[in-house]
């Protein structure tokens, strides 16, 4: 049978232009404008320069219009005052209403796209505007609109174009493969469970369990010391472990191994309770704070009246500062206090662990205060 291909992934490319905008506007004040008229057909007064888009403008008035044809007409224009540059810009220019602010009737039409203005050696497009701007005769008919104390206003809102290189993206399309979830776990599980490789052992009474050194001494320091410190001669390769029982060693390794607890459903919750204490126990001889913490936490789960002392004591003989102060609130919580008194646990705790007994009601101390 023929081996099937697999297609080569598709690369796909897309680009992105955003014109950069910048919008600006400049008001040309035109002082006697009845002064002005019979300045001449294609003469102009130029309005100071002004800038927009990092280019600068200026408006031209043509009192009496721009060319011989147009005579009759105001004619105005927008300038491009820089040299050997192109510019895309649109332009609106109107007179303005003095007595209102806004915009007359006499204005040129809004571009719809913007134009190139290039003032290039040779080039004729260094300006843009409108020759019939306005009649003599209609805009003088409104002179009272328009050239109130002979004072003529035009408009030019102005918006420069500036187009930006084109931002490209890349994206490859590959056909799904899916990938399972890691089973390293489940490996190293497999690699305790079946002894291969193993290079020590461990007696916990009538049981014997194999092991990896490396692996053990990665996760816990306190096998770290004894199979590759000083001491580690002093250890043979069958190593008996005492005080402890084989299901909770059992246990220990299986976190190691696997950083998981041991399934725990067909035991009941007393059950399950002594048996996160002796992992617990185990964990704090070995110094694995994960599997500890996470007993800890187990532990407050079950935290009742009558074990509350017990477990008080355990976490203060094993260091579990968590722990402890959740006790220490839970005994300190008003309605559970003559309970806790009267549980079996209590009377040791305050014999084995006086100091913790001290610091529980001084904190009860405080909280009383505090309400």
């Amino acid at each position: 049978m023929a081996a099937s291909l697999i297609p080569d992934p598709v690369i796909s490319t897309t680009s992105t232009c955003a014109p950069e905008r910048t919008r600006g506007e400049h008001v040309f004040k035109i002082e006697g404008y009845s002064v002005c008229k019979g300045f001449g057909v294609g003469k102009f007064i130029r309005s100071a320069t002004f800038s927009v888009g990092g280019h600068d403008w200026c408006v031209r008035y043509y009192p009496d219009g721009v060319t011989e044809a147009y005579r009759d007409y105001v004619s105005v224009y927008l300038e491009l005052m820089n040299r050997d540059v192109e510019v895309l810009a649109l332009c609106h220019l109107t007179l303005v209403q003095q007595a209102t602010g806004s915009p007359a009737q006499f204005a040129s039409p809004k571009l719809m796209a913007p134009v190139l203005l290039s003032s290039s050696i040779g080039s004729i497009t260094w300006s843009w505007g409108y020759a019939t701007f306005a009649t003599r005769s209609d805009l003088e008919a409104s002179s009272h609109w328009y050239i109130p104390d002979d004072v003529l206003l035009i408009k030019c809102e102005l918006t420069v174009i500036k187009p930006k290189v084109a931002q490209m993206s890349m994206t490859t399309r590959n056909f799904h493969i899916q990938v399972p979830p890691s089973d390293l776990s489940d490996n190293l599980r497999s690699l305790l469970e079946e002894g291969e490789g193993s290079d020590v052992s461990f007696k916990v009474k009538d049981e014997v369990f194999t092991a990896h050194k490396i692996v053990l001494a990665m996760r816990s320091p306190v096998f770290k010391a004894e199979l590759y410190g000083p001491m580690r001669d002093k250890f043979e390769q069958s190593i008996t472990i005492k005080d402890m029982e084989p299901a909770v060693f059992k246990a220990l390794l299986r976190f190691i191994y696997s950083d998981e607890l041991p399934p725990m459903d067909d035991l009941n919750d007393d059950d399950k309770q002594e048996m996160v204490k002796h992992l617990l126990v185990a964990t704090d001889r070995y110094g694995v704070e994960r599997m500890k913490l996470m007993c800890e936490r187990k532990l407050c789960k079950f935290l009742e009246a009558n074990n509350v002392a017990t477990t008080l004591a355990l976490a203060d003989q094993h260091h579990c500062s968590k722990l402890k102060d959740a006790c220490i609130g839970f005994i300190n919580s008003l309605d559970r206090v003559d309970d806790v008194m009267t549980s079996t646990g209590y009377q040791h705790l305050k014999r084995a662990c006086p100091s913790v007994f001290v610091g529980m009601w001084e904190k009860a101390a405080k909280i009383r205060k505090l309400q």
